[in-house]
């Protein structure tokens, strides 16, 4: 099993590029399709990062075979647009603001939208993780059988700051999975009788 780490460094080929912040997934098949990179620096750009680029990944470290050039090639995740929206008139505030009221003109606001290849999910670390009866941890990483790609196990991470421990969950105890959530076919004495991660 190959573990798919969030959160963890990423290096192209020329050295350290980023940080992996987010997994897409096709539900369908269970096989994670990207990974996205943040790149390291002051503009910290996201990338949708093909998975056959992966040549390997430990726990703390995902290692690409593009360079970093290339990685500032790939499409972005996440795209900004603005629109455009008119101020407030002087006559439209609820309270007298002058001579602080500003005269009606439009204005840009930025507006995020992620690019999720259509069919597929993206999941971040710390998504919530859903039992049959109620809430029982968060995601912490994805363990991957590297002969097909796809997702063998989560690794859930259960209990307080002060009494957490990672537990593996095999797939087939995934029921579906939403954009925050991830919903399991387990309850949570189903959950407790789990080994705990190694």
């Amino acid at each position: 099993m190959t573990v798919i780490p969030l959160n963890a460094r990423v290096e192209c080929a020329d050295g350290l590029c980023g940080q992996s912040t987010y997994l897409t997934i096709n539900p369908v098949t269970q096989r994670v399709t990207h990974v996205v990179v943040r790149e390291k620096g002051f503009h910290h750009t996201d990338h949708l990062v093909p998975i056959d680029l992966v040549v390997e990944t430990t726990t703390h470290l995902i290692l690409l075979r593009c360079t970093k050039n290339e990685l500032a090639k790939i499409e972005p995740f996440v795209e900004t647009r603005y629109i455009r929206v008119q101020r407030p008139r002087y006559e439209d505030t609820p309270y007298r603001l002058w001579p602080l009221a500003v005269p009606k003109e439009t204005m840009k606001i930025p507006v995020e939208h992620a690019h999720v290849p259509p069919g597929e999910l993206a999941v971040h670390r710390g998504a919530r993780v859903e039992a049959t009866d109620g809430d029982v941890g968060r995601v912490d990483e994805f363990l991957v059988d590297p002969a097909n790609g796809c997702i063998t196990h989560l690794v859930l991470r259960e209990g307080h700051l002060w009494d957490q421990k990672d537990v593996t969950i095999p797939v087939s105890g995934i029921d579906h999975i939403e954009e925050e959530t991830i919903y399991l076919k387990l309850d949570k004495h189903n959950i407790e009788s789990l080994p705990p991660a190694r």
